[in-house]
């Protein structure tokens, strides 16, 4: 059992290990999530050069849904699928998946299933 018991320290602390292993290239960025209590967000990321390359949050799934989307796993699919279409349009096929600490469950499960299946490889 760790001693520290601050969630938002651990989650930060397994990020950073998984971040060792995980890197984005030209080839195949990373798709990086960040889940907060209310929004979700995913980011396809050039680690090599530094720039952002696509990117989708819950607020933008709410405008371009036209009204709020009620279920947050319902939520993290539709920036799933957002997020893969807006990586498509830049070329990118092939990504790295870095769920950023969180468990792989809930909305990040969905938010990379809902990307998986718009076309985008991992």
């Amino acid at each position: 059992m760790p001693k520290d018991k601050n969630a938002k320290h651990l989650r930060t602390v397994r990020h950073i290990r998984l971040r060792k292993k995980v890197t984005g290239t030209p080839d195949r960025p990373r798709l990086a999530v960040f889940r907060s209590l209310r929004h979700i967000y995913a980011q396809v990321i050039d680690d090599t050069t530094g720039r952002t390359l696509a990117s989708a949050s819950s607020d933008d799934a709410i405008k371009e849904a036209g009204g709020p989307i009620t279920p947050k796993t319902t939520l993290s699919t539709a920036v799933g699928k957002l997020v893969a279409e807006r990586a498509k349009a830049e070329g990118i096929t092939q990504v790295v998946f870095d769920r950023g600490g969180c468990k792989y469950h809930g909305r990040v499960k969905a938010l990379a299933e809902a990307t998986r299946e718009a076309g985008l490889v991992f």
